[in-house]
């Protein structure tokens, strides 16, 4: 029997697996497809943005070399790897509903927690690279991956829960569905699913295309919807206003597609071939709770909506590495009571937010005159340096900041790069999973304190290069400021928090 049986070999099922075996749980991924390899993995088709959220948590674990390495990417969306004194600033923001922001128009000064890193803000990778870089590193700690196996019950007791696959039967203490939008995990332990029905037809392709220089290259917004030409010769996406009417129950035919585009876009472009296409619906869907006993969801087969902004794989990873390290001091018997349950305290209203963020942007990609009235007011505002801004924060995720107890504005988000005056990071002392004390304090206050913590805490003192004003800063495993202490930090406020995230001293 296993520690956890994990549904779905995709980057959040493999995300998870990594943060579980890295924590010494014994792990099992069951995955439908036979093969990793898919042509909608890989690019163009694959293509996909990882947000600075995502990429911290690559960085931390060292694996965002690897990433990028696998990816064909030297860089992010900046001109140079991020070294200098100053945070670097993104060439590229995004957009909303298609309209684009302006990466100079960010206000870099409004993220006051931002600290120089060599992690990029943002990456441009595919799902294969990512599920290579995933599957490698689950290789090294422990993880077994079985392809070709399809879940078809599911049932749990009240120690154990077991995934049945035909006569197969794999039982574990417990089962994490990363199955994705359509989970059968999700179905089979009974999760209720709610939201709304979609708006739009979205279509995907790769094709050969006749008067292919009629279509404007990114983004454009039209009287009958919204079509997208990738860099990609022949990559086309369509977002068609049918109230998501089109069957998907069979792939899209060339004449459909080129009815499509041609309605959309406005021109008499010709489909002279379609190698690939598949279609998709702006449906926005979650479960109501991300755990039922001993079955728990993660990324899609939590939550789905369109693909607008990248925001669904990012959130995926963003479950995974929230529920990693809480499902595993679960499993070794030192999690403080609750700590289970926070995860979906946190990370529901992550996916809720999400939700409405797409559905926001459908609302003013809809066709008709009072769309296109709300579309230039929207222009107009991301036109602004404000208006960048906060669309900017949306969709890296820096506005992501957890509810976690009064105390510092930065307890609740993502952890500054600090970097200690002899050279080591933050995230240096992260790859092993475990959470950091930082003591910048000059009798190091904490020292005591932290070694009752010894083996589930890493302690590290020293001067830093910046410390925000900071004398102490504690970081959960999943990269978030559990505590900080200003001045002479505080040696019982650290013990309080470290007992609210990480149980009882170990000593």
């Amino acid at each position: 029997m296993h520690d956890v049986v994990i549904v779905g070999a995709g980057p959040v099922g493999l995300s998870l697996a990594c943060e579980l075996g890295l924590a010494g749980c014994s792990v099992l991924v069951l995955e439908r497809e036979p093969e990793p390899g898919s042509p909608w993995k890989a690019a163009p088709l694959g293509m996909r943005g990882l947000s600075a959220a995502s990429v911290e948590a690559f960085y931390r674990r060292g694996l965002l070399d690897p990433l990028l390495t696998a990816s064909g990417a030297q860089n992010g969306f900046f001109a140079t790897r991020p070294e200098a004194d100053e945070p670097s600033r993104p060439r590229f923001g995004g957009h909303f509903a298609g309209i684009m922001l302006d990466g100079a128009e960010i206000d870099v000064a409004a993220f006051p927690y931002w600290l120089p890193s060599p992690a990029f803000r943002s990456v441009m990778t595919h799902l294969d690279a990512i599920e290579t870089v995933l599957a490698e590193q689950a290789a090294k700690v422990g993880v077994e991956i079985r392809r070709g196996v399809t879940v078809t019950d599911v049932t749990q007791g009240d120690e154990t829960v077991a995934a049945h696959a035909g006569p197969d039967t794999y039982e574990a203490r417990w089962l994490v569905g990363c199955d994705g939008g359509r989970s059968a995990v999700r179905r089979l332990a009974g999760f209720e699913f709610v939201g709304t029905e979609p708006q739009f037809t979205g279509y995907s392709m790769h094709a050969t295309i006749s008067g292919i220089d009629q279509l404007r290259p990114g983004f454009n917004l039209t009287p009958a919807g919204m079509y997208i030409r990738m860099p990609r010769q022949g990559h086309i996406g369509i977002m068609d206003f049918d109230g998501g009417a089109f069957d998907r129950s069979r792939p899209p035919a060339r004449d459909h597609l080129q009815a499509v585009l041609r309605r959309v876009s406005g021109t008499e472009v010709t489909l002279d071939e379609v190698h690939i296409a598949s279609s998709f619906t702006d449906r926005a869907m979650q479960t109501t709770t991300y755990r039922r006993g001993r079955v728990l969801l993660a990324g899609d087969s939590a939550h789905i909506h369109s693909p607008l902004g990248g925001q669904g794989l990012n959130t995926g990873l963003g479950d995974a590495v929230n529920l990693g390290w809480k499902l595993a001091a679960t499993v070794r018997g030192h999690a403080p009571e609750g700590l289970l349950d926070t995860y979906t305290d946190e990370r529901h209203p992550i996916g809720a937010a999400v939700l409405d963020w797409s559905r926001a942007q459908v609302a003013v990609m809809k066709p008709g005159p009072h769309a296109q009235a709300v579309q230039a007011v929207v222009r107009d505002l991301i036109g602004t340096r404000d208006g960048a801004t906060y669309v900017f924060e949306r969709v890296s995720g820096s506005w992501i900041r957890y509810d976690v107890g009064d105390g510092h504005p930065l307890v609740g988000r993502a952890a500054p790069e600090f970097r200690l005056d002899d050279g080591t990071r933050l995230a240096d002392l992260m790859e092993d999973g475990r959470g950091v004390v930082l003591d910048f304090s000059t009798d190091r206050r904490l020292n005591a304190s932290a070694m009752r913590w010894e083996g589930r805490i890493r302690y590290a003192a020293g001067t830093a290069t910046q410390d925000l004003g900071l004398g102490a800063v504690l970081v959960r495993p999943d990269g978030v400021v559990a505590w900080a202490g200003e001045g002479r930090p505080d040696p019982e406020g650290f013990e309080r928090a470290a007992g609210r995230w990480f149980g009882s001293p170990a000593i």
